[in-house]
């Protein structure tokens, strides 16, 4: 879990600095990840979802976590109740 953590605290910073919050919880094997945005927010900034779900799936394989996570769900801020 701590690994996890490690990786989306960094990812936390970057989406921070063009204006987005970034949230996330592990239930059952799921990673839920929810970005939200501040009013200051780069709409360009924001990757695909699909980009995003790569690279996170990418780097949770460089560690032992990606085990734990057997699925990845995003949401973002166009998302219906996003």
């Amino acid at each position: 879990m701590e690994a996890i953590r490690t990786i989306l605290e960094d990812l936390r910073s970057s989406f921070e600095a063009d204006g987005y919050d970034l949230a996330w919880s592990l239930d059952g094997g799921v990673l839920r990840v929810k970005i939200t945005a501040r009013p200051d927010a780069c709409a360009e900034c924001l990757v695909p979802k699909d980009a995003l779900r790569g690279l996170i799936a990418g780097l949770l394989a460089e560690t032992d976590a990606g085990r734990q996570v057997r699925a990845i769900e995003l949401r973002y801020p166009t998302d219906p109740g996003g």
